[in-house]
């Protein structure tokens, strides 16, 4: 007669923690690389199809297409990133010295149509008449506590600036090699998660990967054309730098802040300078790059993901403020995940799909 099985607890036990000590051993080694790993793997899944494409127009040579891919990223998104956050760190002293000789200067008075904007119209042409009215020497003394708190932080981040490129360059690398290896690596993390859950688990990484990429189209499409657009407008109107401007526009849009900052400075300073014309041309300008967030995000996250737009843009706020940058990409693969399973355990045949 066959023994029921036993438990044995202390084996369970001992089992579990010798397995999660080497999780934890695992992770701590992988530290440092973490951070460009996890940033590889969403570029990866998020520019997969177009890497697919590529390989079929290249004679369907996965290392050409992978070259391509490769340049493609070093040119769109390293490239301007790293000139922004080198052109910030060493240009912060001339930022606070501009910032003064601006003040310095005065402030002309508004132009007559600023009131009549709608609903707030008039409440910023007369805050407008209060700088104009105000000694330069008070505004200064009133921006400058500010400005020197902004040049400490970005002095204090100096120290990591090389880190910060060598983190830039081993994403590329990592990214490199999962274009290469795409298909393997894939399969084991289907592999790993039918183990876990079956066909349920299977469904959920095809859906985090479908999150990833309307992710991508949202934040990262939408930052390229309003940086784009306002670089052409800085262009145009004359304003100094216009190429650094633009890859610092390129990094707020990323970072969810938005061409905003860069674009009043300009019209700041067209008319400051002079340039009543192009101050109000770039104005229009500006309200028209901005506004662009508004209707282009949204419409490439539907696009990308058959998921609640709510949900993905909590998550995508939610994971800034949680995780910092690479929380743009992980808040909204943590909610879309939580709401599958939640929607599979109440009613399994409404469960959502994601593209593969």
């Amino acid at each position: 007669m066959n023994q029921p099985p036993t438990w044995d607890l202390t084996r369970i036990l001992l089992s579990v923690v010798a397995i999660g000590g080497l999780i934890a051993a695992s992770f701590w080694v992988l530290q440092p690389f973490l951070p460009a790993v996890v940033w590889a793997t969403m570029v990866v899944v998020a520019t997969w199809p177009a890497l697919r494409l590529v390989q079929a127009r290249l004679w369907g040579k996965r290392v050409l297409a992978v070259t391509v891919m490769t340049l493609l990223m070093l040119t769109v998104l390293a490239v301007p990133l790293t000139m922004a956050v080198v052109a910030i760190v060493e240009r912060a002293d001339d930022v606070v010295a501009w910032s003064k000789a601006l003040a310095a200067r005065g402030i002309p008075a508004p132009p007559d149509w600023v009131a009549g904007i709608p609903l707030v119209g008039k409440r910023v042409a007369t805050e407008w008449r209060k700088l104009v009215v105000t000694p330069p020497e008070e505004i200064a003394a009133h921006i400058t506590p500010y400005l020197a708190a902004v040049v400490g932080w970005l002095i204090a981040k100096a120290g990591g600036l090389g880190a910060l490129l060598l983190q830039f360059l081993l994403t590329v690398a990592v990214s490199a090699m999962l274009y290469a290896q795409g298909e393997t690596a894939a399969a084991g993390v289907l592999a790993f998660a039918r183990r876990l859950a079956g066909e349920q688990g299977a469904r959920v990484v095809i859906l985090s990967a479908g999150a990833i990429r309307a992710v991508a189209l949202g934040i990262v499409v939408t930052a390229l054309v309003q940086s784009a657009i306002g670089g052409i407008g800085l262009a145009v109107a004359g304003v100094p730098h216009p190429l650094l401007l633009t890859c610092i526009m390129m990094m707020l849009g990323v970072a969810q802040i938005g061409p905003a900052p860069v674009l009043i400075g300009a019209v700041i300073w067209l008319y400051v300078s002079g340039e009543n014309f192009w101050g109000t041309v770039m104005i229009v300008w500006s309200l028209v790059t901005m506004s662009l967030d508004n209707i282009l995000r949204p419409i490439l996250i539907k696009k990308g993901a058959d998921l609640p737009l709510v949900l993905v843009l909590a998550g995508v706020l939610g994971g800034l403020f949680a995780f910092g940058l690479v929380g743009l990409f992980v808040g909204p693969v943590i909610l879309a995940v939580t709401y599958t399973l939640l929607v599979a355990w109440v009613q399994p045949e409404q469960a959502p799909t994601g593209a593969p």
